[in-house]
């Protein structure tokens, strides 16, 4: 397929919150495993590790595998100070990361990567989201782990879900941009691709 309006569309992700994401769009697409290690470079910030990522996730899916679809990668870095916040990956870690973040000011940075297809042109944007934390006790911590079981999630909550109680503000210009994928941008640069988003 030659024609962009009429090329696949992947997501180049496993993660279940991008799926339901890229779905309020409307369009048909499929998903894949980019295969990408996700280990930081030694000094590289936060912003660019999101954006290395987000692009290493993209092109691995476009030369490999979906040479004439648009291919969409996406990463993102939760960051408290100066110390970057992965993904919990249980309960207790879950817990232990929320207390360490309890009053403090988070910096989440959404990277995405667009490849076109047939070797077009790559369209990048980091979206930075400010989330301010509530002071939290042990005991709302864990009754919140265990209601929304948001260890997947970097910084451990899910701002979509029950997360949302545990902060006193969120400042972003796209809210989509916290849950994993910035759809105000992705929107208007599938449409610069040729599809047709409402």
């Amino acid at each position: 397929m030659s024609d962009a309006a009429e090329s696949a569309l992947v997501l180049a992700s496993t993660s279940v919150h991008r799926r339901q994401l890229l779905e309020r769009l409307g369009l048909p697409f499929e998903c894949a495993t980019p295969g990408v290690d996700e280990a930081p470079l030694a000094g590289e910030s936060p912003a660019a590790l999101a954006a290395r990522l987000a692009r290493a996730k993209a092109l691995a899916v476009a030369h490999k595998r979906h040479h004439d679809a648009i291919v969409i990668g996406s990463d993102q870095v939760a960051v408290r100070g100066e110390q970057v916040l992965g993904k919990p990956g249980d309960a207790e870690r879950c817990c232990t990361q929320l207390a360490a973040s309890s009053g403090w000011e988070l910096t989440f940075l959404t990277a995405v990567c667009v490849v076109a297809a047939g070797g077009g042109p790559t369209f990048e944007h980091v979206d930075r989201t400010i989330v301010q934390m509530r002071v939290l006790d042990d005991a709302e911590i864990a009754r919140y782990v265990a209601q929304d079981r948001p260890w997947d999630c970097a910084g451990g909550f899910k701002a979509e879900s029950l997360g949302v109680t545990l902060v006193n503000r969120i400042e972003t210009v796209d809210p989509t941009a916290l849950t994993g994928l910035p759809l105000i941008w992705l929107a208007g640069v599938l449409r610069d691709c040729g599809l047709s988003v409402p």
